[in-house]
């Protein structure tokens, strides 16, 4: 595990703290056709060898010098305006999972594939993907005739933040409930309830107020049931 958390280290490193944001805009404007692409998947290689400081660190850095090439030259050859941020996330989750297998292959360890016969992590996994889009969706379908007059909307408001802020609080909540803190769950109720306000005075609508609430307490319903749900079925 030590080896794997230096690999995961000197990826850090390599992408976030010793890569210019020059680099990045050059591989951005010329793809495949710059010398930065090919220096910075070398510096992950040169990193994993500094960081695992072992004559046999060359068996890991080449595997992550080649795969970290591939998938950033896929990335960028992939990549445009519109799925930009998507494929930042895609191409981190990449890499990610390329060090495990590395890892697991140089280390002959297993494949933990016990890990999915886990009741309490299938449930775990189950409850937090169920309060991401599945009740998102379910709540806009159920407040859906009570929505307010767009053009009464704030025009400030960011593309889809509701959306994502209700799947973080919801997560949240559940983490709080299956560890028994419920006096978190109240403390982040109070706190969006103070952000709210002042936004919903100002609107001085009751129509929205009364959306936003009914939003809320479902959304909370929702993440506080299935932490229940959870804690039940282990018991």
């Amino acid at each position: 595990m030590i080896i794997l958390l230096k690999l995961l280290l000197a990826h850090l490193f390599g992408d976030f703290i010793f890569q210019p944001a020059s680099w990045v805009k050059a591989k951005e404007e010329k793809k495949l056709a710059v010398w930065q692409l090919y220096v910075h998947s070398l510096l992950h290689g040169l990193l994993v060898i500094l960081f695992l400081w072992d004559p046999q660190s060359w068996r890991y850095a080449i595997p992550v010098f080649v795969s970290h090439l591939v998938i950033d030259a896929l990335k960028l050859i992939l990549q445009n305006d519109k799925n930009r941020r998507l494929l930042f996330f895609l191409d981190q989750l990449a890499h990610f999972i390329v060090l495990y297998l590395i890892w697991l292959w140089l280390t002959q360890n297993p494949f933990p594939v016990t890990v999915f016969s886990n009741k309490a992590i299938l449930m775990l996994i189950t409850g937090i993907v169920f309060l991401t889009n599945p009740v998102s969706f379910g709540v806009k379908i159920f407040i859906s005739k009570w929505t307010p007059d767009p053009e009464g909307q704030d025009a400030a408001s960011l593309q889809s933040a509701g959306k994502f802020i209700g799947i973080f609080e919801r997560i949240l909540v559940f983490i709080f409930i299956i560890i028994n803190q419920w006096a978190a769950v109240g403390f982040l109720l109070a706190a969006k309830s103070i952000f709210r306000f002042g936004d919903l005075k100002e609107a001085k609508d009751r129509r929205l107020t009364e959306y936003v609430l009914i939003g809320t307490l479902l959304s909370f319903a929702a993440a506080i049931f299935t932490g229940l749900f959870f804690q039940y079925s282990l018991r």
